[in-house]
Parts: C-alpha cells; sequence; structure tokens
C-alpha cells in the first residue's frame, strides 16, 4: 500500500526553510557570543537556565533531559562535564535508587548571573528589536500551538 506524501507547496517550502534558517543562525550567533564573551557553551546555558528555573535550584535528571528534549545519555554526559567544573552537583534520590538530582552550585550561579545580561541584549539585538509586537504575540500563539500538539501526540 502506497500513501501519498504531502510534498510542501512553494510556500509552505520557502516559510519552512526561512524558518530553520533562522533557527539555526540565531542559534550559532548566540552559541558562539556566549562562548566568546561568557566561557559559557549553549549546552552549558541550557543547563543552567533549567536548574535556576527550578525549586532550590535542582531537579531530577531525566525530567531536565525532557525539558531541554535531550536524550538519557547527552544529559548524564552534560552533567558529568558541569559537575568536573563545579558548576552543577548530582545528588542521588533517596526515595528512588535509580535517579538522580543535578543541583546549580554557587559557581553554576554566578556564571549564569554574569552570562544572561549578555544573552539577554543579543536576543534583542539579533531578534526582538526586528519583530513588531503583534508578529511576536503571533509567533508565541504558533509556538504554543505547535508544542502543544507535539506533546499531545507524545503521549
Amino acid at each position: 500500500m502506497t500513501e501519498t506524501v504531502r510534498w510542501l507547496t512553494p510556500e509552505e517550502q520557502h516559510a519552512w526553510r526561512c524558518f530553520v534558517r533562522l533557527q539555526a543562525t540565531l542559534r550559532g550567533r548566540l552559541s558562539r557570543l556566549l562562548q566568546t564573551e561568557s566561557n559559557i557553551s549553549e549546552a552549558d546555558f541550557a543547563v543552567l537556565v533549567e536548574l535556576t528555573d527550578a525549586p532550590d535550584g535542582r531537579q531530577r535528571v531525566l525530567d531536565l533531559a525532557r525539558a531541554l528534549e535531550w536524550e538519557k545519555s547527552r544529559i548524564s554526559h552534560q552533567i558529568s562535564r558541569m559537575a568536573t567544573r563545579g558548576l552543577v552537583t548530582r545528588e542521588e534520590c533517596v526515595e528512588d535508587g535509580r535517579g538522580a538530582f543535578a543541583v546549580i552550585t554557587d559557581a553554576g550561579r554566578a556564571l549564569i548571573e554574569a552570562a544572561a545580561p549578555l544573552h539577554v541584549e543579543a536576543v534583542r539585538a539579533l531578534f526582538l528589536d526586528h519583530v513588531t509586537p503583534a508578529e511576536l504575540r503571533v509567533l508565541a500563539q504558533i509556538s504554543e500551538r505547535v508544542v502543544e500538539k507535539m506533546n499531545e501526540d507524545a503521549s
């Protein structure tokens, strides 16, 4: 049985490729800026942001992986590298011997606090300064709807 492929129309293909290019360009520029100006990788920044948003600066490692859409092995290696540098600690979960928590350290908190203002200014300069408030609201609505649908389908 052969299914008919729903090929993208020229307009859909153009929009999709523009969106992909936007994401890649933004992530690349933000990543290079964080690395050169704050000596923090994009991955370090993502983990530290999640941990600063978590109560007590701690989160189960697998929940952190889910929040970042990372594989178990990637988050495990990332936490190990960050722990070696003193940015996080890994604590075993007493209630569940198989689980562990990632916990932000004072050094990790200091690093993210130093990098955050630069990151915010870069987000403004590279993206927010070039869209209207109405466009920003539409982008947020689209993003929320698509992510909601993906989360529903994953359940």
